[in-house]
């Protein structure tokens, strides 16, 4: 005679396992049916540790998207080389970093505008674009971004783009953002490859799947109570 085996009790209060592929709870997932589509610039995106928005944050979002990115958990790294495994070099690599630039000094025709070490624009906005084999995306609130600009000075060996979008986050008011200017992971990678590569496919697929998750996100917060309080007019 064999004992019955017991499942262990599940405290109710105990969260449902993150996906595997995406990192979001279950109620949040959007990543079925996502089928990595082929990029010819390279992405490596650059988390901070630190970095906890595991709800509305897109960086394993924005990887299932694509074929050719790369993912790193960090606060630095010796050298792009060192972040990516194998020889680059990082001349033929962008950096994508607003820190202190004041858009009102950028192109109002363009949304991907090369900048100096000083983040002005440069006067040649076509050269710095030749050759391009990657670009490179720091992901995590403004400071976290700022404190891997600081740490890893390589960067600035890299090119520097800026962005300046026509229009702000789709995030609207889920997330507080420090500027206008402000994009998330997704929607940054998004308007980069698609127009660098002048493929509409990859910000089209991109901001569908961003699109769910922020619907799905909106759909599970709790409902707001409209009813008149006694005592109030």
């Amino acid at each position: 005679m064999t004992d019955d085996l017991i499942e262990p009790a599940v405290s109710e209060t105990e969260e449902p396992e993150a996906c595997p592929r995406c990192g979001k709870p279950p109620k949040l997932c959007v990543c079925e049916g996502i089928q990595p589509l082929p990029n010819k610039m390279e992405l490596l995106i650059l988390q901070h540790p630190q970095e906890q928005d595991k709800e509305l944050g897109t960086a394993k979002l924005t990887l299932l998207h694509l074929q050719n990115a790369h993912f790193r958990i960090g606060l630095s790294w010796a050298s792009l080389s060192k972040a990516l495994g194998r020889e680059v070099a990082p001349s033929k690599w962008a950096v994508l970093y607003l820190g202190s630039t004041d858009t009102k000094t950028l192109p109002a025709d363009k949304e991907i505008v090369a900048v100096d070490a000083k983040g002005l624009p440069l006067a040649d906005q076509f050269d710095p674009f030749k050759g391009l084999q990657g670009i490179i995306l720091l992901d995590g609130t403004w400071s976290q971004a700022k404190t891997l600009w600081w740490r890893n000075a390589w960067l600035l060996k890299c090119r520097r783009f800026v962005l300046n979008p026509k229009r702000p986050s789709a995030y609207g008011k889920l997330r507080k953002e420090p500027r206008r200017e402000s994009l998330s992971t997704l929607e940054a990678a998004a308007m980069l490859l698609s127009r660098l590569e002048k493929n509409p496919a990859i910000e089209d697929a991109m901001r569908a799947s961003f699109d769910k998750l922020l619907a799905a996100y909106k759909a599970n917060q709790p409902k707001k109570d409209w009813r008149r309080r006694p005592g109030r007019r």
